[in-house]
């Protein structure tokens, strides 16, 4: 049995969740998300929330059951608090700056690297060496800081890179003489 999936999903005040049709749709005040139902679950509306439950007890379906139950409390946590990823530049001559709907980066290339910022996210730079990106879509935000720190991974000599805030980088020994 799953533990997570047993766990019904609990509906704020202020939020409405849709089930009918072939999505699931959740309505909050930071907006509006929907994620398809799948086949292997069941969904339905109870007094306590949003229960979802295996449609059969096979592997595929029992497997299904807790990833189902998180997405859609990720969907409900998004449109009431939102999703937010901090990441953090050390280097020198490394910075960021958020202009429009574009983040530009120097990264120590011989050019600067333009990232578009998706429809729906907030990109920030409260400083040059920190980008704070926030949105409803907890996928989305995650994509853009894994996109963004892929430009220039943390290297484990000097801890130059880009690297999410409060991420440990193992740090090596240069060489001995």
């Amino acid at each position: 049995m799953s533990r997570t999936g047993k766990r019904p999903i609990a509906i704020p005040a202020g939020v409405t969740a849709d089930l009918d049709g072939k999505e699931i749709s959740v309505k909050g005040p930071k907006g509006t998300l929907t994620m398809p139902k799948d086949p292997l679950v069941t969904y339905e509306m109870t007094d306590r929330g949003i229960q979802v439950n295996p449609v059969s007890q096979t592997k595929r379906a029992r497997s299904f059951w807790g990833m189902q139950r998180t997405l859609i409390q990720n969907l409900v946590t998004g449109v009431t608090e939102g999703f937010s990823k901090k990441l953090e530049i050390n280097g020198v001559g490394y910075r960021a700056n958020a202009q429009g709907k574009k983040l530009k980066l120097q990264l120590g290339f011989s050019h600067d690297v333009d990232i578009e910022i998706p429809e729906g996210l907030d990109v920030k730079t409260p400083d040059q060496t920190t980008v704070e990106i926030s949105g409803i879509d907890k996928q989305k935000v995650g994509q853009l800081a894994a996109e963004i720190r892929q430009w220039r991974k943390p290297e484990p000599y000097k801890g130059k890179g880009v690297k999410y805030a409060g991420e440990y980088i193992f740090r090596k020994e240069g060489k001995k003489k």
